[in-house]
């Protein structure tokens, strides 16, 4: 076979289980020769369209069947998959539309407003619908593939090849796209495979929206690779999560310490039988002991992780035997990947120092897209890719994570850059100063406060900057708080010391 992508991946799996379930969701059942079916038809359908090696074709949506056909047909052809995130503002997804150069954009259909107005202005790009009925923008991707062959488009891709362009939030405005190649996807879900066991038998329901690369690279590529079946949620509502996890005897599920949160705290939590579950798995935050505590009371464990989108995302791994001695942890590097902690100057720090997280593997992306001085200012030693993220190794050799040092806020599992946000709230005349910092919260983790100064003689408030804000950037992302202050502290380099306005607040 030619195609040695991910593109080949569910034509090799069709029929070793063939008439095997393997996507549940949105009113669909398809079992894994429907699905190769289904992938083949589309992909010949961008073929007619002019999709070739390398060009881009977007997904707007949440967590539907179509979003895995779109990207198996488009990595059929060698094209690049470019996920989008659809908590974004219009302004947002047009940059990243227009940046990656997308030929086509697949949207839910309750998206088509939002798609339609992130296209303006862009030449050449064709809007589609993922759902049935298709939209006024573009006909249904169903109608767009009938009366299609559906043979195997067998084009020769390599591991090197680009598979995805996954777009990371920016610390200086733009978001940069990360270039994830076969080979990163493919040795991220050899470490998955290995690390949290995933088997053939495994039921794995799917609630983290897949335009992030958790739910792609942790979950959804696993789990297919292995012949798995996988359950697409479109949204999260704990009663209906633990009635799908009984019904259809979930064995395997991930997501962020809120969701785990709201899971524990609901009423039917106690008398739903959770017996199926083998791996609940949570990352972007450490998870509270109060929460581990009410899972190990009905017998239940965790993996957790560290990683981002330029890992694929897996970087380390706390298995269900270290949730509780080694709580706090990020756990220890994947099976195929390597970790470090380094100081200034780029040496080795000792156990428990803290320093910059440096990660090196076949799962850690080599640039990002059109942006050569982010992928050469983002690596040392050539290989060993700067996370941003401080941390320490315990005696043992368990990574914790100390601090971001790119100031990064992680709310709900979203992460929030303070740069992009603090620019634009500094486009109001009376604001002078703006500092976005995180700020503890129950629910998620942690919420982001605008810390400001203010022009003599003029005030501002949270309902003026939120309004300033939004139809701008995702509604995550706006203020929970707005405080005025007379002046901020900063370094002897005129930096704000935001680690004092923290902690300041936080009493």
């Amino acid at each position: 076979m030619l195609n040695q992508g991910m593109g080949a991946w569910v034509h090799k799996r069709r029929v070793k289980s063939q008439g095997k379930v393997a996507l549940i969701g949105s009113g669909l059942e398809i079992t894994y020769d429907q699905l190769d079916e289904r992938i083949n038809a589309l992909a010949h359908a961008f073929r007619d369209a002019g999709i070739t090696q390398g060009d881009r074709v977007a997904y707007l949506g949440e967590n539907h069947p179509a979003f895995l056909e779109v990207f198996y047909a488009a990595t059929e052809l060698g094209a690049i998959f470019v996920p989008l995130n659809t908590r974004l503002a219009p302004p947002e997804l047009h940059y990243m539309l227009e940046d990656s150069g997308a030929s086509i954009l697949v949207h839910a259909e309750a998206l088509t407003d939002l798609a339609t107005r992130a296209a303006v202005g862009i030449d050449g790009v064709r809007l589609l619908t993922a759902d049935t009925a298709g939209s006024p923008a573009g006909p249904s991707l169903d109608a767009f593939r009938a009366d299609n062959p559906t043979d195997f488009i067998d084009v020769a891709v390599t591991h090197d090849d680009p598979a995805i362009i996954l777009y990371t939030s920016g610390t200086t405005g733009h978001p940069k796209g990360a270039v994830l190649l076969h080979r990163n996807m493919i040795w991220n879900t050899m470490n998955a495979l290995v690390d949290y066991d995933i088997t053939s038998t495994d039921i794995a329901l799917l609630i983290g929206p897949m335009f992030h690369v958790a739910a792609l690279g942790m979950g959804a590529f696993p789990t297919l690779t292995k012949g798995g079946t996988l359950i697409l949620e479109t949204a999260f509502d704990p009663a209906n999560v633990l009635h799908l996890i009984a019904n259809h005897r979930v064995t395997f599920m991930s997501g962020v310490p809120t969701t785990f949160q709201l899971l524990c705290e609901h009423p039917d939590f106690a008398k739903t039988d959770l017996s199926s579950i083998r791996t609940f798995t949570c990352g972007g935050s450490a998870m509270p002991m109060r929460v581990l505590n009410a899972y190990e009371e009905r017998g239940l464990s965790f993996t957790s992780g560290y990683g981002m989108t330029e890992t694929a995302p897996g970087a380390t791994c706390l298995s269900p035997r270290y949730s509780i001695p080694k709580a706090g942890s990020a756990g220890l590097p994947h099976f195929f990947t390597d970790v470090r902690i380094i100081g200034d100057a780029g040496n080795d720090l000792p156990a428990g120092e803290i320093g910059e997280i440096v990660i090196r593997g076949n799962n850690v992306i080599e640039q990002y897209w059109n942006r050569p001085d982010a992928s050469r200012d983002s690596f040392i030693d050539g290989d060993w890719f700067r996370s941003g993220d401080m941390g320490y190794f315990d005696e043992d050799g368990f990574l914790f994570i100390a601090d971001r040092l790119k100031d990064m806020i992680i709310s709900g599992g979203e992460n929030i850059y303070p740069a992009e946000i603090e620019q634009l709230i500094i486009e109001l005349d009376h604001i002078s100063g703006v500092a976005l910092i995180g700020m503890p919260d129950e629910k998620w983790g942690e919420v982001p406060w605008a810390i400001v100064t203010v022009k003599p003689g003029t005030s501002t408030s949270l309902d003026e900057v939120r309004a300033h804000l939004d139809n701008r950037v995702a509604r995550y992302k706006l203020p929970k708080n707005l405080i005025v202050v007379d002046e901020f502290p900063r370094t002897g380099s005129g930096k704000i010391r935001k680690a004092e306005l923290r902690k300041q607040f936080a009493n």
